[in-house]
């Protein structure tokens, strides 16, 4: 079956390319180092590396505490960093700078892949999340390079899909050395796919590290904006079809709260200039993080990358997209480490664990519409003492559940001793 999914994925190749372009129409870095989606790059890491792939933007601020964590375990040896989407390529370049070997990961094809094996040479592969492909599998096996799949997650609906392709999916999950999954549902879904070797070492995004000095930065940027003694709402991580959605509720919401500030961030960075465009025909006042702070701002664009984090710090009560859109959600624990209560819309597959723990902790709510998303923003905007307690709720969570790191090195530490 393999080898039928490698004809078929030859076959389409010339469209992935042709994709690759289209979308290098608004974002130019899809089109930039194409060689090396074909497992080709001049400069080479030393051999016995750790070789880390982290997707995109998300999977790659998941890595970040995982890839320091080896930085500063194994010295000696080189780290690789593959993503595959501009966003999260310019996290590593931006977060990790020299530290690191970086280029993008080669397509699931048999012969790309044998050339980044050849030019990367690591010793241990780390997949992050539910990223199975059957080629790479196959040859890290067949090289006797160990793969995990690290902080493994597999929503319902993901594991409907693989199922259809039981035979393939089974096959490519018995080369994997580890699955270490996120949660024990996770796990289970595994299991059920033909995954012969799976643990629940927990989720890494609940180590996340809050930077010292983070909550004064945000406060000095609050106060940049002249919002000091304004409620703000975040909207973080927004798609197409969301801030609209989101822009609805802020209207709603300054109604009851006519002093409230909104920080919108986008998702994609190509989204940028459309989504201030969108602030302009709103008739709404808004200033662009990326042209600096500007007083009288009713909307404060988060159009830059990497910073996610002190714009959480200088806000109230966070919403979280992707999930008003069927996308499955985005990291709802980052404002939970900050103290934040959390908003998110219905669709949350991707995140399904920690909806359930903030939810059941009084730190989070679920709603359906820009209706819901303003009604339960201004309950907690207007009472910061119920506001404050649900926000240390949510970082009592994230403390509380806090360990995947250490259990995830552990496990590395086996595989590595037996490469020496």
């Amino acid at each position: 079956m393999r080898r039928l999914y490698t004809l078929l994925l030859a076959a389409l190749t010339p469209l992935v390319l042709a994709r690759l372009f289209v979308r290098s129409l608004r974002a130019p870095a899809y089109r930039r180092r194409i060689a090396e989606r074909f497992g080709r790059f001049e400069r080479r890491p030393p051999p016995g590396g750790i070789w880390v792939h982290a997707v995109s933007l998300g999977e790659t601020r998941a890595a970040l505490p995982l890839i320091r964590a080896l930085r500063a375990r194994h010295p000696g040896r080189a780290l690789i960093v593959t993503t595959t989407t501009p966003t999260g390529s310019r996290q590593v370049l931006e977060a990790l700078g020299d530290e690191v070997f970086h280029v993008y990961a080669p397509y699931d094809l048999p012969w790309a892949v044998a050339a980044f094996l050849r030019r990367a040479r690591p010793a241990l592969a780390l997949v992050m999340e539910t990223e199975l492909w059957p080629n790479l599998f196959a040859a890290c096996a067949a090289d006797g390079i160990p793969l995990v799949v690290a902080n493994a997650r597999l929503s319902e609906r993901s594991a409907r899909g693989y199922g259809r392709l039981r035979g393939l999916t089974r096959a490519t999950l018995a080369h994997a050395a580890l699955v270490a999954a996120q949660a024990e549902a996770d796990a289970a879904r595994f299991r059920a796919l033909g995954a012969p070797r799976v643990e629940v070492l927990g989720n890494l995004k609940f180590d996340l590290a809050v930077p010292a000095g983070l909550a004064a930065r945000g406060a000095e940027l609050r106060a940049a904006l002249g919002w000091t003694e304004r409620p703000v709402l975040i909207a973080a991580s927004t798609h197409a079809g969301e801030d609209e959605r989101v822009l609805d509720a802020f209207a709603r919401l300054r109604v009851r709260l006519p002093e409230v500030g909104l920080i919108l961030v986008p998702r994609h960075p190509e989204r940028f200039d459309a989504v201030a465009a969108l602030l302009a025909s709103r008739g709404l006042a808004a200033a662009r993080r990326s042209r600096g702070a500007a007083t009288a701002a009713e909307v404060y664009l988060g159009d830059t990358l990497g910073e996610l984090l002190l714009l959480f710090a200088a806000a109230d009560v966070a919403f979280v997209g992707g999930s008003l859109v069927p996308t499955g959600g985005h990291n709802v624990l980052e404002p939970a480490a900050l103290g934040l209560p959390v908003l998110f819309g219905p669709h949350m597959f991707n995140f399904a664990e920690a909806e359930r723990l903030l939810c059941a902790a009084g730190a989070a709510r679920r709603v359906a519409d820009a209706a819901e998303l303003s009604e339960a923003a201004a309950a907690w905007l207007e009472h910061p003492t119920a506001r404050r307690a649900a926000g240390e709720r949510g970082r009592a969570v994230v403390e509380a559940e806090r360990g995947a790191l250490e259990r995830l090195l552990a496990r590395i530490e086996e595989l590595l001793l037996g490469d020496e």
